[in-house]
């Protein structure tokens, strides 16, 4: 007689149970980590490979769409393969293009190297999720989710923080070389665990032309956005030519999603207003927190002259009071309008963000990090409420297609405001410092003031130049601080574009 296989649907047990969770979770954590770890090695890396900052930024714009272009695709890999397979293998996959990140001696080769990072990645974050709670249990199913957002929280705090000391101590290759023997761990332990019990494989249907019109209309946007400065915009044949890219494959990827018979991504979600509304805010306010969570540390590292690791400990101020103040959001949801949850995040962060347009070139560590602190505790009354009016209307499968849209929009969303924001610190840089260099006195007798000081003809050049760029660049970041302000503030009137919810909003745990 044989024994029949387990199946994941069988809760695990005893310690067996808790050091499989710890290895999901810790895969979870691995990830998200990613997302934020590059965030203070940007000059480093921008330093390394001889490109400029903006282009040592598609680091982390090219991760971040890689990664939510997987998400509408994670539920179609799990049925057709197992979802442990999946699982494993986009481990194996993440740990092999993290080793190729850090071996990487050319910018092509390394956002090339992060882009199939980030899609092998992308699939981790909810098939985590999803194996923990199957391993638990449907009874110690809060449990499960407790833990993968105690991970998925943390993370973010972590990354800014090991990312600066990784390259101050040894040299940026390491923010990616760190990862290859924990993935290949988890990766390992994993399968010895779970390779037994995962579900048969099946055949089903995916939406292949879908899957293809969205990465070729995201792809040509995001390049468009990230070269166009360079190349002089729409001067450029090449930039042109993505931009009707991007519309036409817009377009048609809309056309054909409204009609497949199994969709990549089901726009039919959209006809609910509070997804509709609540996506648009989420995608406007964390577009507006991700280009700050990168122009600061730049600003950080470029003006202030903070080193890698600093400037991470002051970024990652950002996620304390996040952590500890996300139960306090989640008991207010059953009480209180989650859209004046939203509204009051949204307000006193834009709030924040106004406050640092006071910022000048000689502020210290703790006027930086206290802002990134407050800051933090915004964050959960932005997101929470936000998740759990966007799926109010849905319920069986409509909530997990709904939730991989939300986050593919969220995420891509982040990425392009990065990259517009990048070009408009750019611009107002050279702006800030054509109009300081009219605006400045006799050059030459600021020079021959320096020299009376000890200073050489070359040395008072130098520092007459470094004063210039150093203010053009404080300028140009303040302005930006206005416009995220700005952003955040409309996002807040945005929300009161979602009706009112007809019964208490639930905290969602969908990606």
């Amino acid at each position: 007689m044989t024994l029949a296989t387990p199946s994941l649907d069988v809760p695990l047990t005893g310690k067996r149970l808790w050091f499989v969770g710890l290895i999901l979770a810790f895969a979870n954590f691995l990830v998200v980590l990613d997302t934020t770890i590059a965030n203070v090695s940007i000059p480093n890396i921008a330093g390394g490979l001889s490109v400029s900052t903006t282009q040592g930024a598609w680091v982390i714009t090219s991760y971040a769409v890689a990664d939510a272009i997987t998400v509408p695709l994670t539920g179609w890999l799990a049925m057709r393969y197992g979802p442990v397979r999946v699982f494993c293998t986009a481990m194996v996959m993440f740990a092999f293009w993290s080793f190729v990140c850090g071996f990487s001696h050319t910018l092509g080769l390394l956002v090339t190297a992060r882009v199939m990072q980030g899609l092998s990645g992308g699939p981790m974050i909810p098939l985590s999720q999803t194996l923990l709670i199957r391993i638990f249990g449907k009874g110690r199913g809060g449990a499960a989710a407790g833990i993968w957002a105690v991970t998925t929280l943390l993370a973010p705090v972590f990354g800014p923080i090991l990312g600066g000391e990784l390259c101050d101590r040894l040299s940026w290759p390491w923010i990616f070389y760190v990862n290859v023997p924990i993935a290949l761990a988890c990766a390992f332990a994993a399968w010895r665990m779970l390779g037994g019990r995962d579900d048969k494989p099946a055949r089903v249907p995916v939406d292949f032309i879908g899957l293809l019109l969205l990465v070729v209309w995201v792809g040509a946007f995001q390049i468009m956005l990230d070269k166009g400065r360079e190349l002089d915009w729409f001067a450029s044949p090449f930039i042109v030519t993505l931009a009707i890219i991007a519309i036409v494959g817009l377009i048609s990827f809309v056309l054909w999603e409204l009609t497949a018979e199994n969709p990549v991504v089901d726009l039919s979600v959209f006809r609910s207003p509070a997804f509709r509304y609540s996506t648009l805010v989420i995608s406007l306010g964390f577009a507006a927190f991700f280009a700050g969570w990168i122009i600061l540390p730049l600003w950080l590292q470029i003006n202030l002259n903070y080193t890698a690791t600093t400037a991470g400990f002051a970024f990652s101020l950002n996620g304390i009071l996040a952590v500890m103040v996300a139960p306090l959001v989640a008991r207010l949801l059953g009480k209180v309008d989650a859209r004046k949850l939203v509204t009051g995040g949204l307000l006193f962060a834009a709030g924040t963000m106004i406050w640092r347009t006071g910022f000048a070139s000689n502020i210290d560590f703790w006027g930086v990090g206290l802002l990134n602190l407050l800051q933090g505790m915004a964050m959960p009354f932005f997101f929470i409420p936000l998740v759990g009016l966007s799926l109010i209307d849905f319920q069986g499968q409509k909530v997990a297609s709904a939730a991989g849209l939300m986050s593919f929009m969220r995420t891509t969303a982040g990425a392009f405001g990065a990259s517009l924001m990048l070009t408009e610190w750019d611009n107002d840089t050279g702006v800030a410092r054509s109009e300081i260099t009219r605006s400045m006195p006799n050059a030459e007798q600021m020079i021959q003031k320096l020299q009376s000081q000890g200073f050489s003809m070359e040395q008072a050049r130098a520092q007459l130049e470094y004063i210039v760029s150093s203010q053009a660049v404080m300028q140009a970041t303040l302005h930006v601080f206005y416009i995220l302000a700005t952003m955040l503030c409309i996002a807040a009137a945005l929300i009161w574009l979602v009706p009112r919810p007809k019964a208490p909003v639930a905290m969602a745990t969908g990606h």
